[in-house]
């Protein structure tokens, strides 16, 4: 059990997150709707907080800039193996560019813990006119 709870804080069997979204392209000013599906890891966690910025990644310039964020603050837990899922709202802006060869968008997920490491994921998402 020692074992376990110090690979754990290694990022080592601790609890994952991924952001599911209803679809991957979207209009200017659309809602995103979606949720976070957190899956437990090899023991329970104290979840303090969920992070979701929308990223805007320049390949011309080689920019990535967080366009905005959504933060969930928790002091949830989750045990060994559970599932959990938890609604996500969007709104994109109405006034950033538009996906293309060099311009893309991406939602960068952070699920922090009381202790150990981050679990991370990255979606992409195409916004049009």
């Amino acid at each position: 059990m020692i074992l376990r709870k110090y690979m754990s804080l290694l990022g080592i069997g601790s609890a994952q997150i991924n952001l599911i979204l209803q679809k991957e392209t979207y209009k200017l000013g659309d809602p995103v709707h979606g949720y976070f599906l957190i899956k437990g890891g090899t023991i329970e966690q104290q979840i303090n907080r969920i992070d979701c910025d929308l990223v805007l990644s320049d390949q011309t310039t080689l920019i990535e800039k967080v366009i905005d964020t959504t933060t969930i603050l928790t002091s949830t837990h989750i045990h060994s193996e559970e599932f959990k899922k938890i609604p996500f709202t969007f709104q994109l802006p109405a006034s950033v560019p538009v996906s293309t060869q060099e311009v893309s968008y991406h939602f960068k997920t952070r699920l922090t813990f009381n202790k150990g490491v981050e679990s991370r994921d990255r979606d992409i998402v195409q916004i049009i006119q």
